[in-house]
């Protein structure tokens, strides 16, 4: 479950908070999302911004399309939501912790899960020193088959073999 950088759950008031801070008004768009996006937290779900918008069109079906892809943008850049890149140039959304962490998404089904498991600080040096770079930040991107597609593309087996590179 998301969890800032003080240990709180996202909540929609957290989410609306944001909104304040950023002196954006709370209306009744985005208290529907904000309370939708806790929601999602609480069951550690990913989305796409296409069906979350159809999801709150059902609990308010005067919600703007252009309204719910502003606001999940302003909720990355701001650290409350994370964009994880899927299969065919597309993103989805998770409501993440506030710690360093990384993804790992499911090559068949998408599924994405959280790992705090990291490049060690050596090799970011070595990159550092080999290009003559000051390494800022760094994303790592994971993909392979999660617990419940690798029985079913290793013939049963549950499969052993790891592949590294670009996809």
């Amino acid at each position: 479950m998301y969890q800032n950088e003080e240990g709180s759950p996202l909540t929609a008031e957290s989410v609306l908070a944001l909104f304040e801070q950023l002196g954006l008004r709370n209306t009744r768009p985005r208290r529907v999302i904000a309370g939708r996006l806790a929601d999602l937290a609480q069951e550690e779900a990913e989305f796409a911004v296409q069906d979350f918008w159809n999801e709150l069109q059902v609990l308010d079906p005067g919600i703007g399309r252009a309204t719910v892809f502003r606001t999940i943008e302003v909720l990355v850049k701001h650290g409350m939501l994370d964009r994880v890149p899927v299969a065919g140039g597309t993103y989805r959304y998770r409501v993440c912790g506030g710690s360093h962490h990384h993804h790992v998404r499911c090559s068949q089904c998408q599924r994405v899960v959280e790992t705090d498991v990291c490049i060690p600080d050596e090799i970011l040096t070595a990159v550092a020193d080999s290009t003559g770079y000051a390494i800022d930040g760094h994303s790592l991107e994971l993909f392979g088959r999660c617990p419940e597609c690798k029985p079913a593309t290793a013939g049963g087996t549950g499969g052993t073999g790891t592949r590294y590179g670009s996809q």
